[in-house]
């Protein structure tokens, strides 16, 4: 038995409050179980100093957070992020720009900030699952400067893991911490996948291992989409 009585293959409880914040064009607070994450998007008519002047594809970016109220002990506060959180916001930043045609944002970069209110795991696949709702409230709100979306597909992310032997689905930390494998997935809403994730703790999983979490992740993306869609 789970400690949240839930089953193997069942998503915590998840909540989403869209445009949470009244100061940039899309904004969601989103919450699975005990995590919460605010994950914010806003649209500049600038490309990133790296890209050449003259490229007609536009950027997708992000920056991701822990703040120090978050976790117990507390989370020191930097100016710079952490090697963790450079990890987490790269997989953002290239979760978002899969289901995005560049070409068609042109000239433009899409800055998207994931700042964890609480944590409880899961926070970067949460942090995926929330700037792509927030991404879309932003894009529909500049769509008087863009002749066409440049939003081609959804994307979510969930994580899976090995427990005591037993595969499971959406792990909360107290059960991540002790898991013999840790996965996370992100996939399209055309059901290809972005990113997989996957580590062995002292412990080497088999393919028949390997296909049970894939199932497992799958399902509860598919639950994930429905839930960004009638949001």
């Amino acid at each position: 038995m789970r400690s949240d009585h839930r089953g193997n293959d069942e998503l915590r409880a998840i909540t989403i409050r869209r445009r949470f914040i009244e100061t940039t064009p899309g904004s969601v607070l989103i919450s699975a179980g005990k995590t919460l994450v605010l994950c914010s998007a806003s649209i500049a008519e600038e490309l990133p100093k790296w890209m050449p002047k003259d490229s007609p594809r536009g950027w997708i970016t992000a920056e991701y957070r822990m703040l120090p109220g978050s976790t117990n002990p507390r989370t020191p506060r930097h100016d710079k992020p952490d090697g963790r959180a450079v990890e987490i916001q790269r997989l953002i930043g290239r979760s978002l720009r899969s289901v995005v045609n560049l070409e068609k944002l042109g000239q433009r970069t899409i800055y998207i900030d994931c700042d964890v209110l609480q944590a409880d795991g899961g926070t970067r696949t949460l942090s995926i699952t929330g700037s792509y709702i927030a991404m879309v409230d932003a894009v529909d709100s500049y769509s008087l400067k863009l002749p066409e979306t440049p939003i081609m597909d959804s994307v979510a992310a969930v994580s899976v893991g090995i427990v005591g032997g037993v595969p499971m689905l959406d792990l909360p930390y107290s059960e991540d911490a002790k898991a013999d494998v840790d996965m996370n997935l992100v996939m399209t809403g055309a059901g290809r996948f972005v990113e997989i994730q996957g580590t062995g703790e002292e412990y080497a999983f088999s393919e028949e291992e390997l296909n049970q979490l894939l199932t497992l992740g799958k399902k509860g993306i598919r639950e994930l989409f429905e839930i960004q869609g009638k949001k």
